[in-house]
């Protein structure tokens, strides 16, 4: 048999295949549904999965893979800060001193400190930002990247200058969407020159650092020291933080043992502080982010293993109605393999049809996901293809059955069928 003639086969075949099931269309419809609705949920629940580890990479990627982030526990309460105190001073500015000595892997350090302000002008539109005293060289650890503006600078810092770089939520909180820079702000009882607009930065509601980093105000850490006085704040270490960058060719867990060290010896193996290694911190997040895509893809994966199961009865259903149909043309001389081939190829039809389908709802529902759940979703072209995919495999699997089903089928007892 030449080429063209299996083709003409086969377009004879796919023609009849789809006329049976325009002539069902009601049934072939609710037998798609399943296939709809399981493509759907394995392309949106993907597109979670991307969006998640989209925004986690982002917000490491933002504490830097090269970076060491050293954080104080505040005491939780007087009884404790004596008992800790009998011990340990604390993070304090003797501690980075003593880091910048003595660990040669570091290429940059800055001590970090935060207040809550109790007034604020001009006054914010939503929750009160925080303020944090930082070294110039926090701008390059983590990577600054400015709207408007620049950072200040290591005269400003020498000096304690009242200047101050804006988060984005900060700033718009403060002066709208209008340029901020050179416009001032009154925190607690200090008036501050904004110097500087940051662009936005990845927020996470977990980990080192828990405060949305697009609502905090920044400052020389001189300018904190001399110009505000935390009233409550007396349970706080001297320093709330120590944030670090490694030389390139630093190895982090080695460099993170060696800080851990050394303040252990400062702090007498007092429990008062812990050090997060970004680097780590982000195959751990991989790590999770994959296993909650498998699980997520799994559940979704039930969808299409129902609509493949419905595939399945309503072609064993189509045979028993069109058993005369088979007996006429087994009598007329078609082959076993002709009566798979057509069954089979509605079973796939089914499949297609719904994949199809399903790719758009899938869209949809990651659309809708986004704006409901204010959770970021990305569909991927491998999303599609894996989802598109297992649909059509579906439908060939659940196929196979009814189409061997049908191609056994006695043609004289066929012929006798009402």
């Amino acid at each position: 048999m030449s080429g063209t003639e299996v083709l003409q086969r086969y377009a004879s075949d796919v023609a009849l295949a789809v006329q049976n099931l325009w002539n069902q269309k009601t049934r072939t419809v609710l037998t798609a549904l399943g296939i709809i609705f399981g493509v759907g949920a394995v392309i949106g629940m993907l597109a979670i999965g991307a969006g998640a580890r989209e925004e986690s990479l982002r917000f490491i990627e933002q504490l830097g893979v090269r970076n060491l982030l050293v954080d104080s526990h505040p005491a939780g309460s007087d009884q404790e800060l004596q008992q800790r105190r009998r011990d340990s001073p604390g993070l304090t500015e003797r501690d980075v001193r003593i880091l910048r000595a003595n660990v040669n892997a570091i290429e940059l350090i800055s001590p970090r400190k935060s207040l809550h302000p109790t007034q604020l002008f001009p006054h914010p539109s939503d929750a009160m930002p925080e303020l944090y005293g930082v070294e110039p060289s926090y701008a390059a650890i983590h990577n600054w990247s400015f709207a408007e503006g620049s950072s200040f600078n290591a005269n400003n810092q020498l000096t304690g200058a009242a200047v101050c770089v804006l988060g984005e939520a900060a700033k718009i909180s403060l002066f709208g969407y209008a340029p901020a820079t050179g416009k001032y702000i009154k925190v607690n009882d200090t008036w501050l020159r904004v110097i500087g607009v940051l662009k936005a930065l990845t927020s996470s509601g977990s980990g080192t650092q828990a405060t949305d980093p697009n609502r905090l105000i920044y400052i020389p850490l001189s300018t904190f020291q001399y110009r505000f006085y935390d009233v409550g704040g007396y349970l706080k270490d001297e320093l709330d933080g120590v944030d670090i960058r490694l030389k390139a060719n630093a190895e982090s867990t080695s460099a993170a043992r060696v800080v851990t060290a050394i303040l252990n010896s400062t702090h007498h193996n007092t429990p008062d502080f812990s050090v997060t290694i970004p680097a780590e911190l982000l195959a751990e997040q991989q790590r999770s982010q994959t296993i909650f895509t498998y699980v997520m893809v799994a559940i979704a994966a039930i969808s299409l293993l129902v609509g493949g199961i419905g595939i399945m009865n309503i072609v064993l259903a189509t045979v028993l109605e069109r058993t005369r149909e088979i007996g006429i043309r087994r009598a007329t001389g078609a082959r076993r393999i002709d009566i798979v081939r057509q069954f089979l190829l509605e079973s796939v039809l089914i499949s297609i049809g719904g994949g199809i389908a399903g790719i758009a709802f899938g869209y949809l529902l990651s659309w809708l996901i986004a704006k409901t759940a204010d959770w970021k979703t990305i569909v991927t072209s491998a999303s599609i293809l894996i989802a598109f995919g297992v649909s059509v495999a579906v439908g060939l699997v659940f196929g196979i059955y009814p189409a061997q089903k049908a191609a056994a089928v006695d043609p004289i007892e066929a012929l006798r069928y009402e």
